[in-house]
């Protein structure tokens, strides 16, 4: 039988930090910086972002009582209303798609890695669809899941 050969931690933790060099080096990275200085430089964005935060103060004081606090529709009508304003900024909407190239290329080496050691293991992500492609134990065991792995 032959002998597994095992890495020393050290030359691992080097490894681990070239691997964080060249994702801090990528385009995806890049356009994320870009992206959120853009939106950070962005007056309006800024002033709205703000106005959010101090409205959803006031939305979680509401919170409390529900629908039977006598200003929780208008107050869920403004966040709402506000919320839209923002994401339909096209400084926020870039930082958006910057974020979720970043996040994509983040789970894509995390699943790679995970998946070099077993199918089973757990990537979390920011973004449902990806989650669902890989959760589940593919054990069909104890907790139901039947969801296999296809290499």
């Amino acid at each position: 039988m032959e002998a597994l050969k095992t890495v020393d931690m050290t030359e691992l933790i080097i490894h681990s930090h070239e691997l964080s060099t060249m994702i801090n080096q990528s385009r995806e990275v890049s356009e994320y910086i870009l992206a959120k200085q853009a939106m950070e430089a962005d007056e309006e964005a800024q002033r709205l972002l703000a106005l959010f935060e101090r409205k959803k103060d006031q939305y979680e004081d509401v919170q409390r009582f529900g629908k039977y606090h006598p200003d929780y529709d208008q107050i869920s009508k403004e966040i709402r209303q506000l919320k839209r304003s923002i994401e339909m900024l096209d400084s926020v909407q870039a930082f958006k798609r910057a974020e979720d190239s970043l996040d994509q290329l983040l789970y894509e080496v995390s699943r790679t890695i995970a998946d070099s050691v077993s199918s089973s293991i757990k990537v979390p992500s920011n973004n449902p669809f990806l989650e669902a492609k890989s959760s589940g134990c593919g054990g069909g065991g104890s907790c139901g899941c039947s969801i296999k792995k296809h290499s």
